[in-house]
């Protein structure tokens, strides 16, 4: 069976300045997997390449075996592919609802539409709650239920989510890991979290990958990289490095 995405020797550049080298990442059916590592270790400029705002230097990428690094991003959109981006993006000048509607610019069917919308006001009922409100009006932690609902009105197959936590409360941030749970429970959508902190991120997922520097430099079960004494004095602040990832 192919993966869900898989991307082989992955090379990116801003510019003349190389960001990402010989990245390979697999995701498979219905698994959650998380990329973690330091502010400015290039997980965001990967995710940004993921779904086709950023053109790769050289390498491949595939979704279900099928090489997608020349396609746009509403290309990829259309193939099932959302992201809900560092700093949630969200129109700030729309309503609640306007926004989450967005997610299915490139879907037809109303009737899975309306379907999909009732589902996100269950994972998140302060947004219906909200729906009329400018989305500008809402907090941090609201405008991030509202990222990730739109996202989620794709009906993806594969879902990004670039920096979940950042610059939220913890009481908001155990909230949001609980629904990404249940959005994996209720329609088991492979996922890709890209997570500055750690312990966020390996308690989440099934595997992950240490990315530093631009390139992959660790890759194992998450329970084991947690428990692994490089990536609790690296990214943990605990405990002496005795061996490697």
């Amino acid at each position: 069976m192919s993966a869900v995405l898989e991307t082989k020797d992955l090379s990116v550049a801003y510019g003349d300045v190389q960001v990402l080298w010989d990245i390979n990442v697999r995701l498979e059916e219905e698994e959650i997997v998380a990329l973690a590592g330091s502010n400015g270790a290039g997980k965001s400029t990967l995710m940004r390449t993921l779904i086709g705002l950023l053109k790769p230097l050289s390498g491949e990428i595939l979704l279900k075996g099928r090489p997608v690094s020349a396609f746009g991003s509403h290309e990829r959109v259309k193939l099932g592919i959302s992201m809900v981006p560092e700093g949630r993006e969200i129109f700030y000048a729309m309503t609640v609802e306007e926004n989450i509607r967005m997610g299915a610019f490139s879907r037809n069917d109303s009737d899975g539409i309306e379907t999909d919308l009732l589902w996100v006001y269950q994972l998140f009922p302060i947004l219906r709650d909200r729906r009329s409100q400018y989305a500008g009006t809402l907090s941090g932690g609201e405008q991030q239920m509202c990222a990730i609902a739109r996202a989620l009105m794709v009906r993806p197959q594969l879902f990004l989510i670039d920096e979940l936590s950042l610059g939220l409360a913890p009481v908001v941030v155990d909230r949001l890991t609980e629904t990404i749970n249940q959005i994996h429970r209720d329609r088991r959508i492979s996922i890709l979290l890209v997570e500055q902190d750690v312990q966020i991120a390996f308690e989440l997922a099934k595997r992950g990958y240490i990315i530093e520097t631009g390139r992959i430099v660790g890759h194992d079960e998450a329970q084991r990289l947690l428990e692994s004494e490089k990536v609790k004095k690296a990214y943990l602040g605990l405990g002496e490095v005795q061996g490697e990832t």
